[in-house]
């Protein structure tokens, strides 16, 4: 049987490196996935799970058990997201890799169930959506991120950004739609180019 978060956190705390090495195991994929979808490409995406796991280790002192280790891992890495904000908006830096779509995704599972071209759309609908969350404001990426994939609630995320239920409920509101044009453009955009194909070959 299977060692509970609560006795690893226990166990780290009193300087077993193996138990919380066991922690990031347990929260490695989901962390990263998260960050992933926050940063839009491997390197970055990388760079703040580590950050947040770092962070997460030299703090075990300050967790206390209120909440289980997930959401206090999620909560970190959603700081750790904000910092980046801040730094992108200091520095106005834009990686080339937010430009490109990332079809090498690790967390992308091959499922059996699906024929070669079924998969092949999926992933590009998968890389297309990504593509259109890189190209948000950050400050809606990451209220998106904290909703959607996180499974943070609104009272939650106003205290995280320190605004009101009504604020969180119109910026979520503002960056779903946001999402969702981009996304129909985008769909719109490639259904075009195969009429536009056929035009020029008839003519």
């Amino acid at each position: 049987m299977q060692p509970s978060d609560d006795l690893l956190v226990q166990l780290s705390k009193a300087g077993d490196r193996d138990a919380f090495n066991e922690l990031i195991k347990r929260y490695e994929s989901k962390v990263y996935s998260i960050a992933y979808r926050f940063a839009g490409n491997h390197s970055d995406a990388g760079d703040l799970a580590q950050e947040a796991f770092i962070k997460a280790f030299k703090g075990l002192n300050s967790f206390r058990g209120d909440a289980s280790f997930a959401t206090w891992i999620y909560k970190i890495l959603s700081n750790v997201c904000r910092d980046q904000i801040r730094r992108q908006q200091r520095h106005k830096v834009v990686s080339l890799d937010d430009l490109t779509i990332h079809s090498g995704n690790s967390s992308y599972l091959i499922s059996t169930e699906l024929s070669p071209q079924d998969y092949l759309e999926k992933i590009e609908t998968q890389n297309m959506v990504q593509e259109q969350l890189n190209s948000l404001p950050c400050d809606q990426r990451l209220i998106l991120v904290m909703r959607e994939l996180q499974g943070m609630s609104y009272e939650e995320i106003a205290k995280e950004l320190d605004c009101n239920l009504g604020t969180v409920k119109s910026r979520l509101s503002r960056a779903r739609q946001s999402l969702k044009n981009k996304i129909i453009n985008c769909q719109e955009h490639f259904d075009a180019e195969p009429r536009l194909r056929d035009k020029g070959e008839e003519g």
